[in-house]
């Protein structure tokens, strides 16, 4: 408290050995001594608190060279040291920033009042209660945009201060903001791109100084206990129940319980009926591990009652399996192999297309203790025979489509692989020595196998092989409970029943299709449609067909069809749940009002996940949540990541720091090995599964999965996806996420297959954007496309380079595959397809040749 006693602080601050050295750093003269008029004790100006001379007038401060000029060119009273201090803390603070601009689509907020106004005096005060003739922040300085006294560095530049900006990743939003602790602060992105409705986007948040530390909030926990424990002590008391009920709300909403009660109120339906599907699964679990279950006997428990209802419809043919005959084909593949010498643990390759056999052989294989291999039929050559060895199989299974394929790596997979062939037999495409499995199993006894393995729910089923987006695929170890979870938690969550049909025309080697799929047919007792391939003009017609009920999808399958013209079967079928992962939000409501679909099932996870979460509730653009409210019940937490490298972040102890609503973070699910809800069985590969868990993340010596997705979570708890680790590359000081650009690319062109990935320049910094699109019919005008992407990205985002080419690679589950494409770089010389530039003084995209290919690689060419 500056009291009028005293003696006023004068207005330049003393020279000393530490300014002069700042003098000498600065670049502007330094300022001369301070020349004051004496002053008495009299004091502050009441009104403005201000130094008075001793005749009552306003001390004025005199001008020298250093000093700036003020707001409409009037003079400061600061001198020019400390407005040089006053512009170096600016823009120390603001290079930790990162507003929005008018390039990518955002409006400028409304700027802060001041502090002057804000506390109603005309002279904004300083720690301490005495005065300060500093000016307010001017709009701007040197070009910089500035609002409400926030300056942003410019776009693509470095910070002033000479620093390099904290540029967070295009998926923490383009409108995110960061304090001078580093902290992410609420301002939303785009429409176009935020997870959120437009209904429902964040209010922005803005500071023009670091944000005053919370003290009248709590943590839920902290909010309950404070306030059930003021209850209980005014009953202790005998305080009446009015009175302590009163007190506690007051405490209650006093100590930030109203964002608890708001967020209790919305969710509690939705997290009460979460908590009951997780229960009755764990309830479930703890029940068949009790009884040494494992797959194949909860599917004897179907078969016993209702033996000949339908359980798998194969399209292509109209072929009807009941439960009875797909149990007895079973039994004869467990005891086909086991006499053939194959025993508990031994693994079997199964190599062949989508159909009701593939379900039969690694069923019967289980009931003998053999495992499976599922290997995806769209491989050939060298990765083929890596996901066939890699698994240890002694046998590989192959359709007699396929021949062809196993044809030609025959002499890599070695003498001692035995090779069956299901299906047409060609002898002159098969392999020398390969036997025609169809008749041998004609002949092997259909009855239970007498020889029954002893192995319970943890014990090993199949193994079904990562996408290989990024590299070889992985296989990743499916044990009985396992499959048990995943087709246990579809099944109540989306309140399926016996009666459902299920339109399933996923790849049966992929967890999608195979477990969540044909699980509800083996454990539940549901009919499920196997079709061989998905088909976008078919789709519909096939469930009018069956009168489907439940339909899946993963990737692109819905954009698919909504690239489908309008036809009458889209509206005539009986199915009321899509569900899946992959829906893009872009054409979420579009997807649901087109079709009549009543539900969407989207849900995160991957096979050997122990974090999925699920959209009970069909909120739009959500692919799960998590309970805001008992969040310790299902441990998976959202934890901040390194921007460059996403490596874990660690605070003091060496934990783990999870993200508050709104800050984008790494998923990850901490593991317990005896919970089957938590428990990591990892892939073959050793060396695999260990890169894919971090110690200590919550707490000292726990461990946990890394999922390697990036998700943001609303204050409701809802969960989106925003990218894929390794998908993010960074231009121009920026980084671009590849999963943003794609849709807005594909939207652009009315849901056309669009890839983007990052490309290296010689001499260049970082990666320039690339996009591929399937262009079959050569419509897409590139100048046409460009003009509409300044209208949706900021300019970093925009791609430098394009490649039109018919169709783009996507993997067996509709992924896209950018492998090939990145591998091939913007050379003229690897391809044929189109390929255009960005010349950005011409403001068009100009083809791509190889002169001015050699132009772009020498330097001389301007990015």
């Amino acid at each position: 408290m500056g009291g009028l006693g005293g003696p006023p602080r004068p207005i330049y601050p003393p020279v000393s050995a530490r300014t002069k050295r700042e003098d000498a750093r600065c670049a502007c003269p330094p300022p001369p001594p301070p020349m004051l008029p004496a002053i008495n004790r009299g004091g502050l100006c009441p009104a403005s608190r201000d130094p008075l001379t001793p005749g009552g007038r306003r001390l004025e401060a005199p001008q020298h060279p250093g000093a700036e000029a003020g707001p409409g060119g009037e003079p400061s009273t600061l001198s020019g040291l400390a407005q040089r201090k006053k512009k170096h803390r600016t823009q120390g603070r603001q290079s930790r920033f990162y507003s929005n601009s008018p390039q990518n689509g955002l409006p400028p907020p409304p700027p802060l009042p001041s502090r002057r106004h804000r506390h109603g005096a005309s002279t904004p005060r300083r720690s301490g209660g005495r005065a300060s003739t500093a000016p307010p922040l001017p709009a701007s300085t040197n070009g910089i945009a500035s609002w409400g006294g926030m300056p942003r560095p410019p776009q693509g530049g470095p910070a002033p201060s000479g620093g390099t900006p904290r540029t967070p990743p295009a998926w923490w939003g383009p409108g995110s903001l960061r304090g001078s602790g580093g902290q992410r602060l609420g301002l939303p992105p785009p429409a176009s791109l935020s997870p959120f409705p437009a209904s429902r986007q964040p209010r922005p948040v803005f500071f023009s100084r670091p944000p005053p530390p919370k003290t009248s909030s709590m943590q839920p926990v902290g909010v309950c206990t404070a306030s059930l424990g003021s209850l209980g002590l005014m009953r202790f008391f005998g305080v009446p129940w009015s009175w302590s009920l009163a007190a506690t709300l007051g405490i209650c909403l006093g100590s930030g319980g109203w964002r608890l009660l708001r967020v209790l109120c919305k969710t509690a339906l939705r997290d009460l009926f979460g908590l009951s599907v997780l229960l009755r699964v764990k309830y479930k679990l703890r029940r068949h591990q009790r009884a040494k279950s494992t797959i194949p006997k909860m599917f004897q428990d179907v078969v016993r009652r209702h033996p000949d209802k339908v359980a798998l419809i194969y399209e292509a043919t109209g072929e009807k399996w009941t439960f009875r005959g797909l149990d007895e084909y079973s039994n004869a593949v467990a005891n086909y192999f086991y006499q053939q010498g194959f025993r508990l643990g031994d693994v079997i390759a199964i190599f062949m297309e989508s159909r009701p056999e593939f379900v039969g052989l690694w069923l019967g294989m289980a009931k003998v203790g053999i495992e499976a291999a599922l290997i995806n039929f769209n491989l050939r050559l060298d990765s083929l025979v890596y996901c066939v060895t890699t698994s240890g199989a002694k046998a590989v299974i192959f359709g007699g489509e396929l021949s062809s394929a196993i044809s030609e790596v025959n002499g890599m997979l070695g003498k001692n692989m035995a090779k069956f062939c299901s299906g047409d037999y060609n002898p002159e495409v098969v392999p020398a020595e390969t036997r025609h499995l169809d008749p041998l199993l004609s002949t092997a006894s259909r009855s239970p196998p007498a020889q029954i393995p002893v192995k319970g729910l943890d014990d090993r089923l199949f193994y079904i092989y990562t996408s290989g987006t990024t590299g070889m695929p992985k296989a990743a170890i499916v044990v009985h409970s396992r499959y048990y979870r995943i087709a246990a938690f579809g099944y109540y969550a989306y309140k399926m029943h016996p009666e459902d049909i299920v339109y399933n025309c996923l790849p049966l080697y992929h967890s999608a299709g195979n477990i969540m799929g044909v699980g509800q047919c083996l454990i539940h007792g549901l009919t499920v449609v196997i079709r061989k391939k998905f088909s976008a003009s078919r789709f519909w017609d096939d469930c009018t067909k069956y009168r489907c009920t439940i339909i899946q999808y993963i990737g692109e399958i819905c954009r698919y069809l909504l690239n489908q013209p309008v036809r009458e079967s889209e509206t005539q079928h009986c199915v009321r749940l899509a569900v899946g992962n992959g829906l893009r939000p872009t054409i979420w409501e579009d997807f649901t009002k087109r079709f009549r679909i009543k539900q969407i099932g989207e849900f995160y996870g991957a096979t050997e996940c122990n974090c999925s979460i699920a959209n009970l509730d069909g909120k739009v653009g959500a692919c799960g949540f998590n309970s805001r409210i008992l969040p310790n019940v299902y441990p998976i937490r959202l934890v901040k990541v390194n921007e460059d490298t996403m490596e874990l972040i660690r605070d003091s102890r060496g934990l783990c720091i999870p993200c508050r609503p709104g800050e984008p973070g790494l998923l990850v699910g901490q593991i317990n090995q005896q919970d089957p809800l938590r428990r990591f069985d990892g892939y073959v590969n050793e060396s695999a599964t260990h890169k894919k868990i971090a110690y200590n993340v919550l707490q000292k010596g726990d461990q946990a999965y890394l999922t390697g997705d990036v998700l943001v979570m609303d204050e409701l708890g809802y969960m989106y996806f925003k990218d894929r680790s390794g998908d993010t590359f960074r231009w121009r000081g920026e980084n671009v996420s590849t999963t943003e650009v794609e849709g807005m690319l594909s939207h652009i062109l009315n849901q056309t297959d669009v890839a983007v990935y990052g490309v290296e320049v010689p001499g260049v910094e970082g990666k320039a954007g690339m996009a591929a699109i399937a262009d079959p019919k050569t419509k897409v005008n590139p100048n046409v496309l460009y003009q509409e992407l300044q209208k949706v990205l900021p300019p970093y985002a925009r791609p430098i380079f394009l490649r039109l080419l018919p169709q783009v690679d996507t993997t067996g589950t509709f992924k896209i595959q950018k492998t090939r494409l990145q591998r091939e770089g913007f050379d003229p010389h690897q391809t044929s397809d189109r390929l255009y530039f960005l010349d950005l003084k011409l403001g068009k995209y100009v083809p791509l040749d190889e002169c001015l290919y050699e132009r772009i690689c020498s330097g001389k060419a301007a990015l």
